[in-house]
């Protein structure tokens, strides 16, 4: 083999090996990929069935059900416009309340639950997370633009 056929076979091997690092960095980055969608845009279809994402909003008042097994609990999210019911079995954070600020992470059944994997709730009095923040700004002004009949 002559010097200038072993040249081009490593840089041949080598944008093989690049090529695969990234397929293999992208199907990771896809896997792991994971949306926010609010109650809304949960009923209006807009979110995955096939996949987990996150649903953010406010904890509705009154919908907090803990069942007895100590770790299942039940609640409703909102974003002021629209509510999907979660259904959690786990420890919560010590700030999980009703009337605050709160992301799940799950998938959605075909029954209208959300089944939450995980469950954050904002860290002080006046943060809440963007995504929720954003969802609650876009139903206020959904439900101001609509007018009643």
């Amino acid at each position: 083999m002559k010097s200038r056929h072993k040249k081009l076979l490593a840089i041949g091997l080598g944008l093989a090996g690049i090529g695969i690092a990234a397929a293999l960095i992208l199907n990771a980055f896809q896997s792991n990929l994971v949306f926010f969608f609010s109650p809304t845009e949960v009923t209006e279809g807009k979110a995955p069935t096939d996949r987990a994402f996150r649903i953010g909003g406010l904890v509705e008042d009154g919908s907090v059900q803990r069942q007895p097994d100590g770790l299942t609990v039940r609640f409703v999210v909102t974003d002021t416009a629209k509510s999907i019911p979660v259904a959690y079995k786990g420890i919560l954070p010590d700030l999980f309340k009703e009337g605050k600020g709160v992301v799940a992470e799950g998938k959605l059944g075909t029954d209208g639950l959300f089944t939450a994997t995980q469950v954050l709730a904002k860290h002080d009095e006046n943060y809440m997370p963007p995504e929720a923040a954003h969802a609650l700004e876009q139903a206020a002004k959904a439900q101001k633009t609509v007018v009643p009949q």
